[in-house]
């Protein structure tokens, strides 16, 4: 009597590959939005007779709203969950962006701005939460490093289209045309997002390797976590100590360095696409390259801890020469150190950002990262009012970029000092 052999196991699917690709290309469309201001500053400044501090407030306005409700939406993801917490937040962010052409007051760009940020801050939130849910901890910094690098995609295509629209038809345009086209994405993500262990194109290979190490993880309580239970976790300051210093840097570079390239190296809106361009296309490789790192010493026995500190460390070590681009001549060199910081601080974030699934249980997720982003862009609004203050006393960029190159390592003091070994919560007592 013969019998037939088994049928071979089907292949695992991949999907959790194109939510990666859903959340980035949202972060692209986020920081077009955000950055568009910043490359128009010196034409918006002429025709409405800004100063630099009317510029910083202006921004501060964005960066207040992001800072609040950052740490509300990570509580509102938490309980409605990641498919629909970024549908909403992106819904917000998109409708503001397109009310900020319409504005013609300093109040008022602040008020659009403020509405701009209060969507954006659901943006990571609602991002570290899905790739918590698809992906064992092994994938996750590579996953977040992946998504994390559309901050740098959308900086770099913000130079290199926005201009040709305001140019042809006025800085109002741009903000309606960002604004519009940003809502395409939406219905995308609704009809193609949903918890792992629902979608219908997810099979059970693939299920089993995202679930693999769930084990280890402590049972998921069937409340939601306290405001107490957060804030009393040294876990939760390391990774907001991390946030609040590092957030601003980049915050800082997003916002202010088309100044910086027109004030030292003379360029304009004509000019000034290809440089900026540069410099976020780098950052965009140490975003990548930050994630793989930390992955990549995972898989090769390393642990948690050494795994994530170590390329913490890395990238603050290549941030810190970039207190020499203010006094640079060449323009290009300053975009090579420029960049190369910008990719050092994107390594440092994508790595960052693994934090909270490493150190917290998973329905704390969305909770500690509300708080990461409160402290960072809080901290980033105290950025804003140093660098107006700094520029509009002709001081230059050199104090600016002194902060901008040793925040990093204060960070990272600060995360070794409050978890030393990255334990879970409720490891270490």
């Amino acid at each position: 009597m013969t019998t037939r052999a088994a049928a071979p196991a089907p292949r695992p699917t991949r999907f959790r590959w194109v939510v990666v690709a859903l959340l980035f290309t949202a972060i692209v469309l986020s920081y077009v939005d955000r950055q568009t201001i910043g490359l128009l500053k010196g034409p918006m400044s002429q025709e409405l007779g800004w100063t630099n501090s009317d510029f910083a407030n202006i921004h501060i306005g964005f960066q207040a709203a992001y800072a609040l409700c950052y740490l509300l939406w990570g509580r509102i993801v938490d309980r409605i969950g990641a498919r629909f917490g970024l549908a909403l937040a992106f819904l917000l962010w998109s409708l503001a962006q397109i009310t900020i052409g319409a504005a013609s007051r300093v109040g008022q760009f602040m008020l659009a701005r403020g509405a701009l940020g209060a969507g954006e801050s659901g943006a990571f939130p609602a991002a570290v939460k899905a790739v918590v849910e698809w992906f064992p901890q092994r994938e996750r910094s590579f996953a977040t490093g992946l998504f994390n690098s559309g901050s740098n995609v959308g900086a770099i295509l913000t130079p290199l289209a926005i201009p040709a629209i305001a140019l042809a038809w006025g800085w109002q345009t741009v903000f309606v045309v960002t604004g519009l086209v940003g809502l395409l994405w939406l219905p995308l993500w609704l009809a193609l997002y949903r918890s792992p262990q629902q979608h219908p194109l997810v099979n059970a290979g693939e299920l089993a390797w995202i679930e693999q190490d769930r084990a280890n993880e402590p049972v998921a309580s069937t409340s939601r976590p306290s405001w107490r239970s957060v804030m009393t976790r040294r876990q939760s300051w390391a990774y907001a100590c991390g946030k609040a210093f590092s957030d601003p840097v980049f915050g800082m570079y997003l916002v202010w360095l088309p100044d910086f390239l027109a004030k030292r190296h003379h360029l304009d809106l004509q000019t000034i696409g290809w440089p900026l361009a540069a410099i976020y296309l780098m950052s965009d490789v140490g975003s990548i390259a930050g994630g793989w790192l930390s992955s990549h010493l995972l898989k090769r026995g390393a642990s948690v801890n050494a795994a994530r500190k170590c390329v913490l460390a890395l990238c603050a070590a290549c941030a810190t020469p970039v207190v020499f681009a203010a006094s640079v001549d060449a323009l290009w060199l300053s975009v090579l150190i420029v960049g190369v910081a910008a990719a050092a601080h994107q390594g440092f974030s994508a790595t960052l950002l693994t934090l909270p699934g490493d150190l917290m249980p998973r329905r704390s997720v969305g909770a500690v990262a509300g708080l990461g982003g409160l402290c960072g862009a809080g901290a980033g609004m105290a950025m804003s009012k140093y660098t107006g203050f700094v520029l509009d006393n002709q001081a230059g960029y050199l104090p600016v970029f002194l902060v901008a190159g040793s925040a990093y390592w204060v960070a990272l003091g600060l995360i070794h000092l409050l978890s030393p070994r990255l334990q879970r919560a409720g490891e270490d007592g």
